[in-house]
């Protein structure tokens, strides 16, 4: 597994000053924001795709520092339903494809989006309960008519780039979970999606990390890796319960918050997300993100940096002696 970092981290410094940043801290992957609701301050890949010397001076940055891009990630909502907007993150993520391609990037990062609940609707609707059973008609809806036939085409013509699409696994998006990530894969059939998994989003959703990746590896769908933690606060979570919705800018006093690795759950517990990626067959990028309120981005990050050096495993396992029923009794 390879360390990785989210460059958003430090969006309003140059590309070359956060390279030269991470190269200190032994970072060799960077994960590139590319469109999307993080904004193009360090790679806008309509403007790459247009010039050549600059793209050659984009890639120079990396070369010259023996750095490499793990992947263009474009967060937003291609299916809002607002035509303007849903045009204007489709575009993202078409021009972070076509980038990837050229520059032989594995694969993008993106969310699924979330649909309204009408062609005439203006805002995202994201039912989360069967009942009443309107919700399930509205989910039915949106994935029959809006979530399939957009990523159906979209998966292919990433396919045909060689590019994967790694969907964030988010609250407030249809693909927010293993189901729905498995569900998106086989209701498209396209090879080219599958899931960025974030333990941060899974855990403030009660699901487990460890059990994620297993579930996502037995479909061949786990095609990233977010490295961010959650602290879930049981006394406001009673209160608020998990679908908080106060701002994250509320530091404190939320149901639950963005920690760095290991301040919100013990390195055991990452030690243990590690392994099972290892055994889902995952033996890729660890990319780490940055959305702790309770630190400065240069703490937080050499934080998670140590607290994952301890856990990673970098170097390749050891061949694995087949089970025998006689090992029992040894």
């Amino acid at each position: 597994m390879k360390l990785s970092v989210f460059s958003v981290l430090y969006k309003d410094k140059p590309l070359a000053d956060v390279l030269d940043i991470l190269s200190s801290k032994g970072i060799a992957h960077v994960e590139v924001g590319a469109g999307g609701f993080i904004g193009k301050d360090h790679c806008d890949p309509s403007a790459l795709l247009k010039d050549k010397k600059a793209r050659t001076a984009f890639t120079d940055l990396f070369k010259s520092r023996n750095m490499h891009i793990s992947c263009l990630s474009c967060h937003g909502n291609p299916l809002h339903p607002q035509k303007h907007l849903a045009q204007m993150y489709n575009a993202d993520i078409q021009n972070a494809i076509d980038l990837a391609s050229l520059l032989k990037v594995p694969r993008i990062v993106t969310f699924s989006g979330c649909p309204g609940d009408s062609d005439d609707a203006k805002y995202p609707n994201w039912p989360v309960s069967p009942f009443p059973e309107d919700f399930q008609v509205l989910s039915q809806w949106q994935w029959d008519k809006k979530l399939i036939p957009y990523w159906t085409d979209m998966g292919k013509y990433a396919e045909d780039k060689g590019v994967k699409i790694a969907m964030e696994m988010h609250g407030g998006y249809s693909v927010h979970s293993p189901y729905t990530a498995i569900r998106m894969r086989k209701a498209t059939g396209s090879k080219a999606i599958g899931a960025n998994l974030d333990p941060s989003h899974m855990w403030w959703q009660g699901i487990d990390p460890s059990q994620a990746a297993r579930y996502l590896g037995q479909e061949d769908c786990l095609y990233y890796f977010h490295a961010k933690d959650a602290m879930i606060d049981k006394n406001y979570v009673s209160y608020y319960g998990v679908t908080d919705m106060q701002s994250f800018s509320q530091t404190y006093g939320r149901g639950w918050q963005f920690r760095t690795v290991g301040f919100g759950h013990s390195l055991k517990e990452w030690a243990d997300i590690m392994s099972a990626l290892r055994a889902a067959g995952y033996d890729d990028v660890v990319s780490i993100e940055h959305e702790d309120g309770y630190m400065s981005v240069d703490e937080g990050l050499t934080k998670a940096i140590d607290n994952l050096n301890r856990v990673v495993m970098t170097q390749p396992a050891s061949s694995p002696k087949a089970f025998s029923p006689d090992d029992r009794f040894i």
